[in-house]
């Protein structure tokens, strides 16, 4: 038992050694204390504080849990997969080096307090309410603690799989590249391992914006970053080295929410979109400057994502609030062409997020204003049959829900057999892009809260092992795919919410943004493991949040509808009357050298000075 019980101390992160020199500190100040403290007290002192503290004794757990953790450290002493692992559903929790000096802090005051009750004269005399009180809710901490803890295994329910066994391991993977042998697979095992997430660590951070950033994205060979910010500029940065190599206006006239590198472009084009509803693309010298930008389509609402094709260095789509999808193919003369109304029904549904198929470049996903994944096929998009969908995806609970979720945004997988979606006030969900019409989820991951903003979600992995989301509360997730356990919990931006996650498209690593005027980059550069220090409150005040607010959900969706449809006549009225008499819209909402900055909200082209 004394084996078990030293090696739960080594998987807890700190050390229990400690405690036994605590208490021999604290029966030296009861020795110390005055002499009309009797010894019958001294006795009763720890019983009492074991009821107090509201410690629980459990030393089978704990034998149980160091035993079976030697065992799964001897099977995989190189994979470097020993610890990190969250369960609530586990025997044995992880408690932190925080934790255990908190509940010695306890178990010292509860001593204090029995030896002040059994003084003659002064414990019952002097005590007040407030004292009562702390000893009241002494006693029912644990019970709280309990009661949550199951609720929070029952929120978890049947979600959870087993973590799957390691599929790198260091020491056998290096010797075999050291004689030559599958060294060409290296790379992709090291940035798949889950050793190596687990010790994901802030490395630094790329200052130069003066508003939140909004995007970020590698280009093709990872070497350089683009970001976009509520500023309206665009950085372009050599991240290695942290230095910014251009910065420059992006001509957008509100919020930048995507800046991209077309593939194959020589990093030369740079296609974004912003509020504004304008689609623009940033011609790049290899002097490090940007020669100018330029609109290419414009959409009735705000245009959050861009999808790009991924051998094209000229064609890529937009989708926007308008529920519009553009084609956007930059040989032509009149480069967007509408390719669909996305509809539910007869009513129109704004648009969030967009994403091609990487394996089926025909194929792209649309997710926003309800609950549905919509996929289409560019080639057979016939609005009268079906609005032109060629099937759709959604959470079988959520198909009659009332709560009206969104879809804040959605990924496809490396080898597009995937499809991730993140719900607002909801989780994320994984979906088989192969599956027909109507198919339910495949998997559900839980823990982080998407409700203040446009939420990112992304893959992480070569073969997309990993699932990566930010959150409300500041904190970066990654979950494993399989299993839907988290393996990695990290604190991002300290304006509290993480919105965009990118990692790199070749090295162990990523990039994360947010609320925060900064990028922050990481690296599994850790010595140890993570050991998810505060997840198990994070996502206990996450649920408790989210719970308060699916109360009130109805009321707040009205609010908001009505505040968007207020803002949607006050910017429809200008046009309206300037063109009293004119040729209703058509449907091709392009940029021509006559349209004017007032009606189209910008300039069509914009001369770019580097900084």
């Amino acid at each position: 038992m004394a084996e078990a019980d030293g090696k739960s101390t080594v998987l807890n992160g700190g050390s229990e050694e400690k405690e036994p020199g605590e208490d021999q500190h604290n029966e030296g100040d009861a020795s110390g204390s005055k002499e009309g403290e009797t010894q019958s007290s001294s006795q009763d002192a720890p019983k009492e504080t074991e009821e107090a503290s509201g410690d629980k004794p459990m030393p089978d757990v704990e034998g149980e849990t160091g035993e079976n953790r030697e065992g799964d450290e001897e099977e995989d002493t190189d994979s470097m997969d020993g610890s990190g692992l969250f369960s609530l559903t586990e025997d044995g929790e992880r408690e932190s080096e925080g934790g255990r000096r908190e509940r010695a802090k306890d178990k010292d005051g509860g001593k204090r307090a029995a030896r002040k009750r059994n003084r003659p004269g002064g414990g019952t005399n002097h005590s007040t309410s407030s004292d009562e009180d702390e000893d009241d809710d002494e006693e029912e901490d644990p019970k709280d603690d309990e009661d949550d803890d199951e609720a929070m295994e029952a929120w978890l329910g049947a979600e959870l799989q087993d973590l799957r066994g390691p599929i790198w391991r260091a020491v056998p993977s290096l010797c075999s590249r050291e004689i030559g042998r599958e060294s060409h697979q290296f790379v992709r095992r090291v940035c798949g391992a889950r050793g190596l997430v687990q010790r994901l660590e802030l490395q630094g951070r790329l200052e130069k914006h003066t508003g939140c950033v909004n995007t970020l994205h590698f280009n093709p060979s990872g070497t350089r970053l683009a970001s976009g910010s509520d500023d309206l500029r665009v950085v372009i940065w050599d991240w290695a080295i942290r230095r910014a190599e251009l910065e420059f206006d992006s001509g957008h006239k509100s919020n930048v929410f995507q800046a991209k590198f077309l593939p194959h472009s020589g990093d030369s084009t740079l296609a974004m979109c912003a509020r504004d509803g304008q689609i623009r693309v940033a011609e790049l010298s290899a002097t490090q400057r940007c020669k100018n930008t330029k609109r290419v389509a414009q959409h009735k609402g705000a245009a959050h994502k861009l999808a790009l094709e991924p051998d094209s260095p000229c064609y890529f789509l937009s989708a926007g609030e308008d529920a519009v999808v553009f084609g956007i193919d930059l040989r032509l003369d009149r480069p967007a062409n509408k390719l669909v109304v996305v509809k539910e029904g007869d009513k129109k549904v704004g648009l969030y997020t967009i994403f091609v198929n990487p394996a089926k470049t025909h194929h792209f996903a649309v997710g926003g204003r309800d609950q549905y994944i919509r996929i289409y096929d560019q080639r057979k998009i016939n609005e009268n049959d079906n609005n032109g969908v060629l099937k759709k995806f959604c959470p079988s609970h959520l198909v009659s829900s009332e709560s009206k979720t969104n879809i804040t945004c959605l990924v496809y997988s490396h080898d597009g057999t995937e499809l991730l979606a993140s719900y607002n006030d909801e989780d994320i969900y994984l979906f088989d892009s192969n599956h027909s019409d109507g198919a339910d989820y495949r998997r559900r991951y839980k823990g982080h809260r998407n409700n203040a903003t446009v939420k990112g979600v992304n893959f992480y992995g070569p073969c997309s092992e990993f699932v990566v989301s930010g959150s409300d509360c500041g904190h970066i997730y990654l979950w494993d795919k399989y299993s839907a356990r988290i393996v990695q919990f990290m604190e991002g931006d300290r304006g509290g919410v993480v919105n965009c996650l990118e990692p790199h498209p070749h090295l162990p690593g990523m990039a994360t943004s947010g609320l925060d005027h900064d990028v922050k980059l990481w690296a599994p550069t850790a010595e140890s493991p993570t050991g998810l220090k505060g997840l198990k409150e994070v996502m206990k005040k996450n649920k408790r949040e989210r719970d308060e607010d699916s109360v009130r959900h109805g009321d707040q969706y009205d609010t908001q509808l009505l505040w968007f449809l207020m803002r949607h006549m006050r910017n429809r009225r200008p046009p309206r009357a300037r063109r009293e008499g004119a040729e209703a819209d058509t449907d091709d909402s392009w940029s021509s050298p006559e349209s004017s900055d007032e009606e189209d909200g910008g300039p069509d082209h914009v001369q770019c000075m580097s900084s």
